[in-house]
């Protein structure tokens, strides 16, 4: 099934390192014969990943080769692999050789690309015949909680992103995103597609040699979260020249109307393309995209349903919202909605739950003209006095009141934290930001309470810890 989607383009460049190794199509297309040879059967792999060809080449072979990958990130916690490796019992690890050491009751079967194939002495469960590929929950970390993907899932969506973003084999993407994250993943899927030239790096967009990289290898685009674009917009991104720069794309959580409008403006100017797209893991990857030419018409909007895709929006009581401008729950249709979760390893056995619906848990509006536009999670909100307030909101409120300001909202009814990273915050009355808020939401201040922090907790990629506030409170 996957053949279909891991072409093989022959001797084009699929990817390269920042090292300056490169790897061919007929090299992954070989290495996967090699790989076929060594394991031998359909069975389950834990997958260590960072942006290099070894984990690249892992990862292709796996999926053409019918071996189910969990996708992890080499950074991952000792404490919560282990977890994960109690819970699901792979029989391979795919490791890179420095990792393999931290191993030694596994034995290598294989290497190559600086990667090493360590066999567990554990059985694997059995597995459904759809199966492909698991990913954990974009806001999980350690979780023992995982997102099951079909072949046909990864396809579809794969080829409605390759349509709507219009690539080719031209395209040079520089990787700004975990591969083991599911935006970062199908940016990989999509270009490995149309037989592109994947860049990659494990530097960050703060750092020069990430662009002395893309300058050197003429990058035509990258995929950021919002901590990304806010950083960029702090780098001074829209001074910079960079004629090979086609496009970029935002998912990964709401971008601030304001920080959007700016990017849109920006790629107008350059005449690039700036994309807004909405997505979740349980919906492999992609469920909605802003078509660029509508990006500062319609800025703040996470756009319409991608190809092959439909939504819905619903009221409390499950009915469908007909009337424009009304905030529901959104619901999407498609080819594309995974199988379902799993808890434990028996439940890789379990087959398609969700039967091509997803019930997004996001609360969103659509204007007249069919574009849809978050207002916030479902359970994002605090009651105060008896007023639902949307915490995300409150946060893009106040970021876009004050200048440089990082801060992130929690806490209970009747009582909102509003968490400020004390660094950010030297110029602004902590005061001045409770009224602004309370004269926003037409509360008491008193419902309020600045919290000073020492940094915003992310994950890999880029998304809010909001559990883990109280850890970082300043003393």
């Amino acid at each position: 099934m996957m053949s279909e989607l891991f072409r093989n383009y022959g001797q084009s460049v699929a990817a390269i390192e920042e090292s300056g190794k490169t790897i061919t199509y007929n090299e992954l297309f070989e290495f996967s014969d090699e790989m076929k040879s060594v394991i031998g059967r359909r069975t389950l792999v834990f997958a260590l990943c960072s942006n290099c060809i070894g984990s690249l080449a892992g990862y292709v072979a796996f999926m053409n080769c019918d071996i189910v990958p969990l996708l992890l990130s080499e950074k991952l916690d000792g404490q919560l692999l282990e977890e994960l490796l109690d819970s699901y019992r792979p029989e391979y690890l795919w490791v890179s050789e420095q990792k393999s050491e931290k191993f030694p009751a596994y034995v290598r079967v294989y290497e190559k690309y600086g990667y090493v194939l360590l066999k567990t002495n554990m059985d694997a469960y059995p597995m459904y015949e759809e199966l492909a590929l698991l990913l954990t929950t974009s806001g999980s970390t350690g979780s023992p909680k995982l997102v099951r993907q079909s072949y046909q899932n990864i396809i579809s969506n794969t080829k409605s992103i390759v349509q709507y973003l219009e690539l080719d084999e031209t395209e040079r993407p520089i990787t700004t995103l975990p591969m083991n994250y599911t935006y970062g993943l199908s940016i990989i899927n999509t270009h490995l597609y149309v037989g592109a030239t994947l860049l990659l790096t494990e530097k960050t967009l703060m750092q020069k040699e990430f662009w002395s990289f893309f300058e050197e290898q003429n990058a035509t685009s990258f995929g950021g979260v919002p901590y990304i674009y806010e950083m960029l917009d702090k780098l001074r991104f829209f001074r910079m020249k960079l004629p090979s720069l086609r496009y970029t794309t935002q998912a990964g959580g709401k971008l601030s109307p304001e920080l959007h409008k700016k990017f849109a403006e920006h790629a107008k100017e350059n005449n690039q393309k700036f994309i807004v797209m909405y997505g979740q893991t349980e919906a492999t990857a992609r469920m909605a995209y802003l078509p660029a030419e509508n990006s500062l018409k319609k800025y703040g909007s996470m756009g319409i349903a991608i190809p092959g895709g439909k939504f819905e929006l619903v009221d409390v009581n499950g009915d469908v919202i007909q009337t424009p401008e009304t905030v529901g729950e959104l619901v999407y249709y498609g080819e594309n909605v995974t199988l379902g979760y799993a808890q434990t390893g028996e439940d890789l056995k379990l087959g398609d739950e969700r039967q091509g619906k997803l019930v997004t848990g996001d609360m969103a509006k659509r204007d007249v003209d069919g574009y849809y536009y978050i207002v916030g999670r479902k359970k994002r909100f605090l009651k105060i006095f008896g007023n639902r307030v949307n915490l995300d909101e409150t946060e893009r409120l106040i970021k876009g009141a004050f200048d440089g300001i990082e801060c992130a909202c929690g806490g209970q009814d009747d009582k909102m934290k509003i968490y400020i990273v004390k660094d950010s915050c030297s110029q602004h009355d902590m005061e001045e930001i409770k009224k602004f808020i309370a004269l926003k939401t037409g509360l008491n201040s008193s419902a309020f309470r600045i919290v000073m922090i020492t940094n915003v907790p992310k994950n890999d990629a880029g998304k809010v810890l909001y559990s883990e506030l109280e850890n970082v409170i300043c003393e």
